[in-house]
C-alpha cells in the first residue's frame, strides 16, 4: 500500500524541519509545509526538502481574486510541489483559475501538475463557529456544498475532516484525492481540533492521505510514532 501519511512540519525553523525530514522520509509519504514554516524559512525550505527527494504538500490555503491565486499557484509549481491548497470559499472562478494555472505552469516547466486541493471547512471549526461567521451551521452540509463547487470547477482533490470524508467520497469522482487532517490515534490529545478520527477509521471511510502533525513532531521519538501509526493500518 502506498504510504498515506503526510507529516505536517509544525516547527518554526528550517533546521528543525530538515532534521525531521531526514529522520522520517523513509517511513512517510510526504511532508506538509504550512504557514508557520513557510513564513519563517521561505521558499528555500521547499527546495531543500525536494532536494532530499521527499514530496512536498504546500499548505498555504490561497484565497484571493482569481488572477492573484493563479500567479501564486504558478509560483508554487515552479518550486516543484506535489500538492497545494486553495480555499473553496474563494468561489468557482478562483478554483478554475488555480487548476488551470497548475496545469499550464507544469506543462511549461516539464513538471507533473501538482494536486490542487480545495479546503472545505477547517477541522478547528464546529457548528457554533460556522454560525458565528454567517455560514450554514450544519458542518456536513456546508462541506458538501463546497466540495461540489470544487469538483464542478475541475479540482482533483479536496481537504476535509475525517468526519465528512465518507459523505464527500460518495459525491465526487472516484479519482478525487481526499486529504484528511484532524487525525488522532486513540488516546492522543485532540488539541484544537474539533472533528477527529483515527488513521484507520479515516482510510476506511475513503480518505487517500492522512495529514498528521503534533502526534508525530511533538513525540519523543518521531520515527517510532510514525511506525506505530503504520502498524495500526496493517
Amino acid at each position: 500500500m502506498r504510504n498515506p501519511i503526510i507529516v505536517a512540519l509544525d516547527v518554526p525553523s528550517a533546521d528543525e524541519a530538515l532534521k525531521l525530514v531526514e529522520e522520517l522520509a523513509p517511513v512517510s509519504g510526504g511532508f506538509k509545509v504550512g504557514g508557520e514554516l513557510f513564513t519563517s524559512a521561505g521558499p528555500d525550505i521547499v527546495r531543500r526538502i525536494r532536494g532530499l527527494g521527499a514530496a512536498v504538500f504546500l499548505d498555504l490555503k490561497f484565497h484571493d481574486i482569481p488572477n492573484t491565486v493563479a500567479k501564486a499557484v504558478a509560483a508554487a509549481v515552479a518550486l516543484d510541489v506535489q500538492m497545494l491548497t486553495v480555499h473553496t470559499c474563494g468561489g468557482a472562478a478562483m478554483l478554475k483559475a488555480a487548476e488551470q494555472a497548475a496545469q499550464e505552469s507544469a506543462w511549461r516547466l516539464g513538471h507533473t501538475p501538482p494536486l490542487v486541493l480545495g479546503v472545505t471547512i477547517l477541522t478547528s471549526l464546529d457548528a457554533s463557529a460556522l454560525s458565528d461567521i454567517g455560514l450554514d451551521h450544519d458542518v456536513s452540509r456546508q462541506v458538501r456544498r463546497l466540495a461540489n463547487i470544487a469538483s464542478q470547477a475541475g479540482l482533483r482533490g479536496l481537504v476535509c475532516s475525517p468526519r465528512e470524508v465518507a459523505d464527500v467520497r460518495q459525491m465526487v469522482p472516484a479519482s478525487t484525492q481526499l486529504v484528511t487532517p484532524g487525525i488522532r490515534a486513540d488516546g492522543d490529545p485532540v488539541d484544537d481540533q474539533k472533528r477527529t478520527l483515527t488513521p484507520r477509521e479515516a482510510l476506511s471511510l475513503g480518505a487517500n492521505w492522512l495529514v498528521i502533525g503534533r502526534p508525530i513532531c511533538a513525540a519523543e521519538k518521531p520515527r517510532a510514532a510514525v511506525e506505530k501509526i503504520l502498524a495500526s493500518l496493517a
